[in-house]
C-alpha cells in the first residue's frame, strides 16, 4: 500500500505504545508525524520523526496540525489514534468530570481527527488505525469508565467502517491489545490513594493496587508488538477489522462471546488471584 513518501501522523506518541509506533513507521521509512499532548520525546523520535504538539481534545489544534501536515508533505496516508489514558477505580467512585475528561480522549479526539483527515484522505487514499483495547470488548472491575471509552470509540470505528465501504481506497481498523509494557499502569494508578472509596470495593482496590489487574505482569506484551500491528493495519494489501495482539488479547476476546453468568465470575476470581500474585512478586 505504502511508498517511499507514505506520511502518517501518530498520537500520543511521546512514549509507551505511541513512541514505539513512531520508530516502527520510521523504520519502514514513512515520514511520521510524531504528536503528543507534552512534546517530551525520546531522542530517537524526535531525531527520526517530525514532532509536535497536539491536544487531541482541541479540535482547531487538530485541524491545524493536519493543514501544516498537508502543506508540508501533499498527503496523509495514515492516522494512528493512539492518544489515551485510564482513570483507575470502582464505576461509583469515579467522578463523573473524571470519566467526562477520559472519554474525550479516548472518544472525541478520534472523532475530531477523522473528521480533520476524512475529507482530503478521501481524494487519494488512506488508512485510519486506532489503537484500542480488548477491555472495549470485556469489561475488568476497576477499570469500567476507562473500558466504556474503548467500547465506545470501538462502536465508533465500526460505524465508520461501514459507512466508508463505498470509498475502497479508505480503510479503518483496530488495534486490540490486552497489558502492555508500558508506563500506563502508573499513570492510571496516579491519585487512587486519595480516592474517596466505597467499603464495598474493598477487594477491587486491593487487586488494583497490588495485581496485575492493571499492568498485566508477566503476562505483558512489549510496546513494539503493537507498534507492529499498527504498522501491519497501515499497510496490509486486505486490513482487518481488527488486530488482537498476542495470545493472551485474543482469549480475553474470545470471552466477549461468553454468557454474562460465566463472564463474571471469571472477572472476579481473577482480580483475587491478581491481588494475590502482586504481594508475591
Amino acid at each position: 500500500m505504502t511508498d517511499d513518501d507514505a506520511v502518517a501522523l501518530i498520537t500520543g506518541a511521546a512514549s509507551g505504545i505511541g513512541a514505539a509506533t513512531a520508530r516502527s513507521f520510521a523504520d519502514a521509512g514513512w515520514t511520521v508525524y510524531a504528536t503528543d499532548v507534552r512534546p517530551e520525546f525520546p531522542d530517537d523520535v524526535s531525531e527520526r520523526c517530525r514532532c509536535l504538539e497536539l491536544d487531541v481534545t482541541d479540535e482547531e489544534r487538530c485541524v491545524a496540525v493536519v493543514d501544516r501536515i498537508f502543506a508540508e508533505s501533499g498527503r496523509l496516508d495514515c492516522l494512528v489514534n493512539n492518544a489515551g489514558y485510564a482513570v483507575a477505580g470502582p464505576v461509583e467512585d469515579v467522578s463523573t468530570d473524571a470519566a467526562r475528561e477520559q472519554f474525550d480522549v479516548l472518544v472525541h479526539g478520534p472523532h475530531r481527527l477523522a473528521r480533520a483527515v476524512l475529507p482530503r484522505m478521501r481524494e487519494r487514499g488512506g488508512r485510519i488505525v486506532t489503537v484500542s483495547s480488548v477491555l472495549g470488548q470485556t469489561a475488568s472491575p476497576g477499570l469500567g469508565t476507562y473500558a466504556a471509552g474503548k467500547a465506545a470509540v470501538e462502536s465508533l470505528t465500526d460505524a465508520l467502517r461501514v459507512e466508508l465501504a463505498d470509498e475502497p481506497a479508505v480503510h479503518v481498523s483496530l488495534v486490540e491489545p490486552a497489558w502492555v509494557d508500558t508506563g500506563f499502569a502508573d499513570g492510571a494508578l496516579d491519585g487512587l490513594d486519595a480516592a474517596d472509596r466505597t467499603p464495598a470495593y474493598d477487594r477491587t482496590y486491593e487487586a488494583l493496587a497490588d495485581g496485575w489487574v492493571v499492568d498485566g505482569g508477566p503476562l505483558a506484551t512489549s510496546p513494539a508488538a503493537v507498534a507492529a500491528s499498527v504498522l501491519a493495519a497501515a499497510t496490509d494489501d486486505s486490513p482487518r477489522a481488527r488486530y488482537p495482539v498476542g495470545p493472551f488479547a485474543a482469549f480475553v476476546r474470545w470471552t466477549h462471546w461468553l454468557p454474562a453468568r460465566v463472564q463474571d465470575p471469571i472477572h472476579r476470581w481473577f482480580g483475587r488471584v491478581s491481588a494475590t500474585l502482586g504481594r508475591w512478586l
